[in-house]
This record gives structure tokens, sequence and C-alpha cells, in this order.
């Protein structure tokens, strides 16, 4: 039997990788797509439920508070841009917690430990895996755009105008894009957003504490508003 989806998203991008993600999983199936917490109380009311994927800050009624008020709740991973609203999210019991832009390789995570406590299986479709050593994106330089092998990054820190994305080599590389914009350009790969100016490769990272993370001969700090996010998927 499928495990039943119910999506909610203010969103319809949100909404729309959501769904795309949801329909490479052969266990699991779309009962219904929602923009806000009162379209999706009708939708709880019709169908059965297995698991609500809840967007938290949305229109007229937050994702936590229409949660938290449901009688009979099923699963919840709540997907939201928002970390702040992280010790919110695992104090309802959820499944996980993600954080937009949402990778393929992170919701599948996300999903198996969805399955590990319903105790179903997860048999993914039409994916096609990028083997590490392939996997390369474009970034801007003063030359243009210039190709980077993704396992050659190590991590990335925001410099103002400029972002550094520091190389396994020891090089370093002045990219003219915001770290957002790279955040969500690596979101497809196993990167993780530590700190408001540093991104991690996972592959790279040696150790770690409370407040930062070794990747062989290099430290970057954790942010106040990322640990809860960061210490969840570092001890995964």
């Amino acid at each position: 039997m499928k495990i039943r989806c119910l999506l909610i998203d203010d969103e319809p991008p949100a909404l729309k990788i959501l769904a795309r993600y949801i329909n490479d999983i052969a266990a699991l199936e779309i009962v219904g797509q929602c923009n806000n917490a009162i379209e999706a109380i009708e939708v709880l009311r019709q169908k059965k439920v297995d698991v609500i994927f809840l967007d938290i800050k949305m229109p007229r009624v937050i994702g936590t508070e229409f949660f938290r008020n449901l009688s009979h709740p099923p699963k919840v991973i709540f997907v939201t841009a928002y970390r702040e609203y992280a010790v919110d999210g695992f104090e309802l019991d959820a499944v996980d917690y993600l954080v937009k832009p949402v990778s393929f390789e992170r919701f599948l995570k996300a999903v198996t430990k969805l399955n590990r406590i319903l105790g179903s299986e997860v048999t993914t479709t039409s994916i096609e895996p990028v083997l590490p050593a392939e996997a390369f994106v474009y970034m801007k330089m003063d030359n243009g755009m210039n190709k980077i092998f993704v396992n050659e990054i190590k991590y990335i820190e925001s410099c103002k105008d400029f972002v550094k994305i520091f190389l396994n080599d020891g090089k370093k590389l002045l990219v003219k894009q915001s770290i957002s914009a790279l955040e969500n350009l690596l979101s497809e790969h196993k990167f993780l957003r530590v700190h408001r100016s540093y991104i991690i490769s996972l592959d790279k990272v040696s150790g770690y504490s409370s407040l930062s993370i070794k990747l062989k001969d290099s430290e970057v700090p954790i942010g106040r508003l990322y640990k809860q996010v960061v210490m969840g998927r570092l001890n995964e």
C-alpha cells in the first residue's frame, strides 16, 4: 500500500518541486495539494492521509499552529525557508524538517525516516544518479561562466558582493554570485548551509562540535539560527 501524501504550501513552485519528488518514489502518492491550511482541512475530512508535507510561514494560519490543533494528526514533514522554526517543528514530533531549497537527496532521506516509522519500503523510479566525480555546475567569474566540478569544492564563504569557493587543492575562486544563489545551485548535491556566510560539502566533513565544523585543514562556524538543522543533518 502506498503512503498517502498531502502537500500544503502557499508557493506554487514549492508544491511543484515536492510533487515531482513524490512522483519519483513508487511508495508515495499524492492525495491533495493545498495553498493554505484552510483548504487542507477539507482534504483531511474527505481522504485518508498518512503524511503532510507542510510549509510553516503561510497566510492566515501558521503551519505549526495548524498541525498542533489537529485532533488526529498524521505524520508531518515540515518544509520551509525559515530555519528559526526548527525547534517548534521538532517539538511537534515531526518526522523531519526540510529547509528550502530542498534537494532530492535530502527529500529522500526524510522519506526513508518516514518509512522506518510506518514500516514501508522506498522504491525510486525515473532517477538517473550522477556520479559525484562527474557532477559539475557553472559559476559566474570575471571571464564569464566557468565549469566547476562539485567534488572539488570543500566549502564556500560569502564576502560582501562576492563569494569565495575553497577547493580541495587549496585554491580559491572568486565568484560573482550571492551565497543564496549558490545554495540553490548546489541543492541537488551534498552541500549544507551552516551559517549565513558559509556552505559546506558534507563529503568533506572530518568532525564537528556544537560551534563549528572541521573540513580537513579548515574550520567554519555554525550559525545560531542554523544549529538545529545542521546538528540534525550531521547526526543522520
